[in-house]
């Protein structure tokens, strides 16, 4: 199916979340850093103005700046709405409440747009599990922050095949969270972590970070040396 901007709901996180979601160390921030999926987050943003070294890969960077304010225009509503009538399947701690959310991802996706068009380079479009234009590790660390495993309609041949193509342009891949939109244990986790085993280091490691409820987790497939 094509990639549409009518059918996304863009939803931003920040530096300090993605530092928390993936246990990013300041060594961490220092790598060759991948963000897949990472759509309007200020991550790469506010980590380039420090330094780092990040490029997004995302199918909503096809579209303009316009595009793409538009759309988070049409749809922040309706996301918030969600979360208010589904407020128990959240930890309301380091985000207050949906007051505070709206706060945060609203700043995250004003950061990302500003720098957007002006970090070409940073933001390519693509759409897994394509192949990307990246020779074999490229990378040091690849992410996917709310993507992968959270989606399991998209079926385990995709999240495979995303995987794999993740892991033949970066040296390590963090998954975060392990849940899906229930906020239950994704079944996409068991195959997956069964597919890999055998010719990567697998660990399922807790971090200081939970949002959706019971999502304080993260995936981590490493390269064997």
């Amino acid at each position: 199916m094509a990639f549409k901007l009518k059918n996304v709901v863009p939803w931003g996180r920040n530096l300090d979340e993605y530092r928390a979601m993936f246990r990013l160390t300041d060594e961490d921030l220092q790598k060759r850093i991948a963000g897949f999926g990472d759509g309007p987050a200020s991550f790469n943003s506010e980590l380039t103005l420090l330094g780092g070294k990040v490029v997004s890969f995302d199918p909503l960077y096809k579209y303009n700046k316009t595009q793409i304010q538009e759309r988070i225009n049409e749809t922040k509503n309706l996301v918030l709405e969600q979360a208010k009538a589904n407020q128990t399947n959240f930890v309301w701690k380091n985000i207050l409440d949906v007051d505070h959310l709206e706060c945060i991802r609203m700043s995250a996706m004003k950061l990302f747009l500003n720098d957007f068009q002006t970090g070409n380079k940073r933001y390519i479009a693509h759409e897994l599990p394509a192949k990307t234009s990246f020779g074999n590790n490229s990378f040091d660390l690849g992410l996917s922050s709310h993507f992968l495993l959270l989606y399991p309609g998209l079926g385990l041949k995709f999240h495979i095949q995303s995987i794999i193509e993740m892991l033949r342009i970066c040296r390590e891949v963090r998954i975060f969270p392990l849940l899906n939109l229930d906020a239950q244990l994704s079944e996409m986790l068991q195959p997956i972590v069964e597919h890999f085993s055998a010719k990567y280091k697998i660990e399922i490691v807790s971090v200081n970070y939970e949002f959706q409820r019971n999502g304080n987790e993260m995936l981590v497939i490493t390269k064997f040396d």
